[in-house]
């Protein structure tokens, strides 16, 4: 029993009955919101046949999660942090009803479905700092990074659950039921939240100006272990994220329709895949003190899986070449999850609670930002020289650039947990 407690996943937290409510809650709306991100670009799609419009979502989602996660970030340390999260949360239920009306509706308006994304996302974008910063208050420091697993594993498992479920569901139901589904999921979340205690503001900040907000980078550019974080975490997802090369390689070389396949799914799903079974197993994660080390490493063998994934599909076009590059995208999804848990308890460890939720707000966008870099980067590659060069060089890149950053932030290598931050960033300098 002991052993496999070491092993398996760390569910002390579920003892707590706030954070229990809220990841439970969370199994549900997760899967729920991962049929809606299926069904928004599928809609796009449908309305006018054009791919282009599909890539034109991603702008519009793109701005307001970065204009909300710093602004809510800022909210999040001047507001009541339960009252905060039942307003994103009950805006986002009331929008997914909306997208559900629209779409019941047929009124087939591709822009009122980009301003409902846009809208979706800017809700999202206030709701992500202020759980985060939620949690800290609700479990102890040796708890956070066994919290932080159990989130990130559900995360992945509905970014597997949900599309599956959303390619089952949408020929027998249509995509208004999608959206409808996504809605009632959300009201879990809502009943959640409310059960939560009140959460007031720690710090003395009263108001979510342009001057909190610059308060809150001010702060980040004395944090150099938490200034680390984020630019490790760009290092990985700018130079070693793939994403955007899997439908040319599904297609190209593993034989798919060029409308999308068994491959493509695969594709999409072995990364998170990969990162269910590092939660499932991530037993060992609260035992780890040198979580700044941990974090190097892991980003080390996210690139050398993405090397390893270019290799595999340079070196075939068959099953055994094709299971060989799942086979590392696995492995890559796993290093990711871990490196995220440990890079999401040392921000709700290291920064103080009254700047928690606007560093929170930037954690949200280089989160979501480096990817959309990391896709940006790989298509332009990839034009360049081919699919295979692009994966393998990006991995490459990613190990020497942890490496540098590595040696630019000796403090980050040398961080502890419970090891005082003012010591380690007198050390850094």
């Amino acid at each position: 029993m002991n052993a496999r407690r070491k092993v398996l996943a760390d569910t002390t937290p579920l003892q707590n009955h706030d954070f229990r409510r809220l990841w439970l809650s969370s199994v549900v709306t997760v899967i729920g919101g991962q049929l809606s991100i299926v069904a928004v670009p599928q809609q796009i799609f449908q309305i006018t046949g054009s791919s282009g419009y599909v890539g034109l979502a991603g702008l519009f989602a793109l701005a307001p999660l970065i204009v909300f996660g710093i602004w809510g970030g800022a909210l999040a340390d001047v507001m009541d942090r339960r009252s905060l999260l039942l307003i994103t949360r009950a805006g986002l239920a009331v929008t997914s009803m909306l997208f559900w009306i629209q779409a019941a509706l047929d009124v087939n308006s591709v822009w009122l479905v980009l301003l409902l994304l846009a809208l979706q996302q800017a809700f999202f974008a206030v709701n992500q700092p202020t759980n985060g910063a939620i949690i800290p208050r609700l479990l102890p420091p040796d708890q956070l990074p066994a919290a932080n697993s159990l989130n990130m594993t559900v995360f992945q498992f509905g970014a597997i659950a949900g599309p599956m479920l959303a390619g089952v569901l949408i020929p027998v139901f249509g995509l208004s039921t999608l959206y409808l589904l996504d809605a009632i999921a959300l009201l879990a979340t809502v009943w959640a939240v409310w059960r939560l205690p009140k959460l007031p503001p720690t710090g003395e900040a009263r108001r979510a100006g342009l001057t909190q907000v610059l308060d809150g980078f001010k702060y980040l550019t004395t944090q150099r272990i938490l200034l680390a974080s984020f630019v490790v975490d760009i290092i990985a997802m700018a130079f070693g994220m793939t994403r955007a090369l899997f439908p040319q390689i599904a297609h190209e070389t593993f034989g798919d329709p060029i409308e999308g396949g068994l491959v493509l799914g695969l594709l999409f799903a072995s990364m998170s895949f990969g990162a269910v079974i590092g939660g499932v197993f991530s037993g060992w994660l609260p035992r780890v003190r040198r979580q700044g080390l941990a974090v190097i490493w892991c980003i080390v063998v996210w690139g050398l899986s993405m090397l390893g994934f270019g290799i595999a599909i340079g070196s075939g076009s068959g099953p055994v070449a094709l299971w060989i590059a799942l086979a590392f995208m696995v492995l890559g999804g796993g290093a990711d999850m871990i490196s995220a848990a440990f890079r999401s308890t040392m921000l709700q460890t290291v920064a103080t609670d009254e700047m928690r939720g606007r560093l929170q707000g930037v954690f949200t966008v280089v989160v979501a930002g480096g990817p959309r870099i990391g896709d940006l980067a790989h298509g332009v590659a990839a034009a360049g020289v081919g699919t295979a060069a692009a994966a393998a060089g990006g991995g490459i890149l990613v190990v020497i650039g942890v490496v540098v950053a590595a040696l630019a932030f000796p403090a980050f290598v040398r961080y502890r947990v419970g090891k005082p931050v003012e010591r380690s960033h007198k050390e850094a300098n």
